[in-house]
């Protein structure tokens, strides 16, 4: 399975069905099965501020417990985005869909920028420790076999 690597608090609140995209400088051209991994890194600024803070307590996280080293979940990558306009409060994607709230304060939405449109999470308890890895990277994932590893199914 493709897995993408993310620095944490975002891929928490990504698989914890907080925003309906990922930003990044890159597109793919990828669609389908997708786990998202959470890098060994923690941006501990990011875990100090509003809505940040509020979002991840909600869900029963602070900077302190925020898992790292693991895939968090699978999910479903449906489409990319490229970001073709932004103002203080929103961006267009050149699909004409608006981004506003906090899916716009959870991204990077700079002209030229992807949204990947991702869906139907389904968090993996106990997640899988392994070291991350820049890009897209494979991971042998079979949920069908390993049906017990998924708890909980997210969708937006």
């Amino acid at each position: 399975m493709k897995v993408l690597s993310m620095i944490q608090p975002w891929a928490t609140l990504l698989v914890q069905g907080e925003t309906l995209y990922e930003t990044r400088s890159w597109k793919t051209r990828h669609r389908g099965p997708l786990a998202i991994h959470a890098s060994q890194k923690v941006d501990k600024q990011a875990c100090k501020y509003e809505p940040i803070r509020s979002l991840l307590a909600k869900n029963g996280y602070t900077e302190q417990n925020l898992p790292t080293g693991v895939i968090l979940a699978t999910c479903e990558l449906t489409n990319c985005y490229q970001v073709i306009d932004i103002n203080h409060t929103s961006a267009i994607l050149d699909c004409g869909k608006v981004v506003t709230g906090e899916d716009f304060l959870l991204g990077d939405y700079s002209p030229g920028y992807f949204a990947w449109e991702i869906a139907g999470f389904r968090l993996l308890k106990p997640y899988i420790p392994v070291k991350g890895k820049l890009g897209l990277w494979e991971y042998p994932i079979d949920e069908d076999k390993d049906s017990s590893r998924v708890t909980k199914t997210l969708s937006h």
